[in-house]
Parts: structure tokens; sequence; C-alpha cells
């Protein structure tokens, strides 16, 4: 592998750019009279968050095991897909590959950004097709960054071949690991530091059930997260979102029992599922949801939405498949029930 030169990836204008520095950045400390942001000096929230969110990444970094210096922390990970938009691809003139199906906000924001989009669908198994991706790659010097989502959603599998992908590519690769603490002992999050074109995208709105509160984490190498830190406006994380963050790290046990149950109750629904005539295929997953292949996805999506039962409906995508969240013990067995008295 050449070696790897962070300028060459990155917009000239971004390269040179001069960030923001707000009054949080000049003066730091936790006490004294403020009067250098034009705050207001009433209320309980009247001071602008920690713009670095210190006290969050130092309790990542114990969580996960990476330096600070590693982290971002987002508004959510849409914000971090944006801004690695922003940062390494020229508007008009770069390109990113996706591998459809796959997470919709990589093309959204892909085609916001004025960024081409190169696209090689999945194989029918759901994993990558290396062959193709290798071949574009090779003839479209555009392409500056490549995103890939394991477990992919809304397939629920893992992507084999990503070790592949980082070291036939020369640009930006960005796995999605929004799913991963489903199966955290399969993350490439210690991988970084091998990879310097690596970034690791992780969220507080799945396993961490802080969806409302958009959290979102991307892991790289300092100097990647030092870009972030220049383009992001300077308080993208409220104090409110960061410190339903730091409760929910404080109580990890929580955390790994929810996933614990959800783990269980994904079993439940896949054997009880297996049984039903209008189901016609299971697709293995690693993530809190199932892709499931039903005899018409459209009429068994409207009849779930009449008992206001919401799944989601995948069949433009994958065809006949809807995708169904794991809910909680008595979600799931109304939702059984359901699909039980439906006969197509």
């Amino acid at each position: 592998m050449k070696p790897f030169n962070l300028q060459s990836l990155v917009r000239p204008n971004i390269w040179k750019l001069k960030p923001y520095s707000s009054a949080r950045d000049e003066f730091s400390g936790s006490e004294g009279i403020f009067l250098d942001a034009n705050e207001n000096p009433y209320g309980n929230l009247n001071r602008y968050p920690d713009p670095h969110q210190k006290a969050l990444k130092t309790a990542l970094s114990e969580t996960k095991g990476v330096p600070t210096e590693n982290i971002f922390i987002g508004n959510g990970s849409d914000e971090v897909i944006d801004l690695i938009y922003r940062i390494f691809a020229n508007p008009g003139k770069d390109s990113v590959l996706i591998c459809p199906p796959t997470y919709g906000m990589y093309e959204v924001s892909a085609n916001i950004n004025d960024i081409n989009i190169v696209s090689v669908p999945l194989l029918s198994d759901f994993q990558l097709d290396m062959d193709n991706i290798l071949k574009q790659i090779n003839e479209n010097p555009s392409i500056k960054i490549i995103f890939v989502c394991s477990p992919n959603n809304p397939t629920g599998n893992r992507l084999r071949n990503v070790k592949t992908l980082l070291e036939n590519f020369h640009g930006i690769v960005a796995l999605d690991e929004a799913y991963i603490d489903f199966r955290a002992d399969r993350s490439y999050l210690p991988k970084i530091h091998n990879y310097p074109n690596l970034i690791v995208m992780q969220t507080f709105s799945k396993a961490w059930a802080l969806a409302g509160a958009r959290v979102g984490a991307a892991y790289a190498q300092a100097e990647i997260v030092a870009l972030f830190d220049k383009v992001k406006p300077p308080y993208n994380v409220s104090k409110l979102n960061q410190d339903a963050a730091l409760d929910a790290l404080s109580l990890k046990h929580e955390e790994s029992d929810r996933v614990c149950k959800i783990m269980n109750e994904k079993e439940f629904l896949m054997e009880e599922l297996e049984k039903l005539p209008i189901v016609k295929q299971i697709f293995p997953s690693d993530a809190n949801f199932l892709l499931v292949q039903v005899s018409d996805a459209d009429a068994i999506y409207n009849q779930l939405i009449n008992k206001k039962i919401i799944t989601r409906n995948r069949h433009s995508q994958i065809e006949n498949c809807i995708r169904i969240t794991v809910g909680t013990f008595n979600e799931n067995r109304l939702l059984l029930s359901e699909l039980k008295r439906i006969s197509l």
C-alpha cells in the first residue's frame, strides 16, 4: 500500500481553513464571571456547552479504549456523514462509492453536497461485490470516499472484505457501525491506528437508547479528528445531549441488560416468524432488527399499519421485504398475533 497522504484527500479550502474561535475556545475554565459570550446571565441553560465535549470524550475513551484525540462527537451520525463529504469531496468534481441496499443518508448527503455517486450494489448474499468495487476505484480516480455499513442497514448482516477495501483503496473508508454494540466483538475500532484512511462511525441511538438525543461519534487518526473539529459548528452538541450520553455511559450495565433482552427477543421473533405461511425468508442479522421476505410486503405492511403496528417496508429496495425492529416483550407478541391473522 502506497504511503498515505492526508492532505491530498482534503479539499484545499478546508486544509487552509482557519476555524472559528468561540468564546469557550479562548477561555475553557468552569468558574468565573463570564462576560465574554453575550450569554444571558440568568437561567439553568444560559451558558454555551463545551464545544469540544471533553467530559464525554473522556468517558467514551474509558468505555471504548480509544484515546480522546481519536474521538469526534457529532450531532448524530448524520452530521458525521455530512462533514466527511464537506472535508474530503469537492462539489461537482469528486465521487463517493456506496453499496446499496444501505443507509439512505449516504446518498442524500452526497446529493446535498453535489457529490457524484458511484453505485456498486451488494451481491445476492448482501456482501460487497469486491471485484466490481476494485474495478471502479481503479478506473475512477474521482472516487474520494467509500461508505460501508456493517452490520448493514437494512439487511442486518456484517460485511466481509472490509480489510481488503482498506488495503486497496487510497481514499477515505467510512465504516458505519451504528449497530455494532449488538456484536461489539466484531468492531473495527481497534484498527483505526493501523489504517490512516479509516473512519469508524458509531452512535448512541441504538444500543444506548438515545435516538432522541442525537449523539454520534467518529473514531479516526488524530489528524482526521482535527479536521472534523475545524469544520463543525462551534457548539454542535447541546449540553442536554452531552449530559444524556454521559448518564448512559455511567450506567453501562443498563445498556448491557437492554442488549441482552433485545437479542433474546430477536431469537424468539425469528423462531415464531419462521412458522408463519406468509414468511418466505428471514435473513441473518447481527443487528437489532430482522429483514423478512414475505408473500406481499405492501399488503402486509398496510394491514399492520391499520393495527397501528409500524414496520419498515423495504420492497422498493429488496423485493417483498419488510424490516422489523425488535421491540419489547409485549410489542413483539402483539406483532406476531396480528401477523398470524393475515392470510393472502
